[in-house]
């Protein structure tokens, strides 16, 4: 056979594989979506366990500090309620725009236009109101400012860190509430006396300023808690209280506060506890310091 005849013999081999591999994308992807529903149902447990005045302190909290809630007008989408860098100021003026309106009058227009108790025909009630809204108006205001003014001086004296829980102001209905209350193992008094430590008595001497700015009187009222003892049978809560009061009415004269600012001073004893439900805590042990709102002038000749 001849060589040229020959032909090269070819052979393939097919090799098998396994598919390549997909990659682990989706298990990061279910990993979030779960890791997302355990948030989403940890938040529906925190909410349904906590009750509405936790919820609100929670909003107040995360709120910004240059708006304040507001209520006004009569419902709607928010309630009534909305957002304003001026506070309470909406509300005041809607209400003292309806109470300065003027009234249907049988005297004509000529009537209706003139105000004021000096002029005949003049609408005395509506006067009376407004003038009602300008001073709670103003008060609001300048309560305001003082209750910042006396936690500003507190917080800025190193002396009163250690008695910082002893030491509460808060504006109210009635005007201005300022507490020293005794602590457990931190009292604000020594045991029996009605002179303060000298700690309280430079938180008390830092009011007298500030308080005399304001134009209202103010109320002091001394507290103590139920159960102690007293070696004196004829000197007793009652004695210890009012002497407590009377000594913070000293320091705050002594500081600047005129006495004509001071409406009365009394004594409670255990009569009306901070805690109710256990007369015997400490924190019952207080003088409270009111600050309060003054009723605007009534007009001459307003008749009732």
């Amino acid at each position: 056979m001849a060589n040229g005849n020959l032909q090269p013999i070819i052979i393939k081999k097919v090799v098998k594989a396994g598919h390549g591999h997909h990659g682990g994308a989706w298990k990061i992807a279910y990993a979030d979506f779960v890791t997302a529903m355990m948030a989403f149902f940890l938040l529906l447990w925190l909410i349904s366990m906590t009750t509405p005045e936790q919820k609100k302190g929670l909003a107040d909290y995360f709120a910004p500090p240059n708006v304040s809630e507001n209520s006004s007008g009569a419902g709607g989408v928010m309630g009534g309620q909305a957002m304003s860098e001026d506070g309470a100021k909406i509300r005041l003026e809607a209400t003292k725009d309806a109470l300065t309106a003027p009234e249907s009058s049988e005297a004509g227009p000529q009537a209706e236009a003139r105000g004021g108790t000096d002029e005949n025909g003049g609408n005395d009630k509506a006067a009376l109101l407004a003038s009602t809204v300008a001073m709670n108006s103003a008060q609001n205001k300048d309560f305001h400012a003082a209750a910042a003014s006396i936690r500003q001086a507190w917080q800025a004296n190193p002396d009163l860190t250690t008695v910082a829980d002893n030491l509460l102001v808060e504006e109210t209905q009635e005007g201005l509430n300022i507490e020293i209350i005794d602590q457990e193992g931190r009292p604000m008094f020594p045991e029996g006396s009605k002179y303060p430590y000298e700690t309280t008595r430079k938180a008390i001497a830092t009011l007298a300023p500030i308080l005399q700015k304001l134009s209202s009187q103010i109320t002091i009222a001394g507290h103590t808690a139920a159960g102690a003892a007293y070696p004196n049978p004829r000197y007793g809560a009652w004695e210890l209280s009012s002497d407590r009061a009377n000594a913070v009415r000293s320091i705050l004269g002594e500081f600047g506060l005129s006495d004509d600012r001071v409406r009365s001073v009394v004594g409670r004893a255990a009569a009306d506890p901070l805690f109710p439900n256990d007369p015997y805590l400490a924190g019952n042990g207080r003088v409270e310091i009111v600050v309060n709102y003054e009723a605007p002038p009534v007009p001459a000749g307003l008749k009732p």
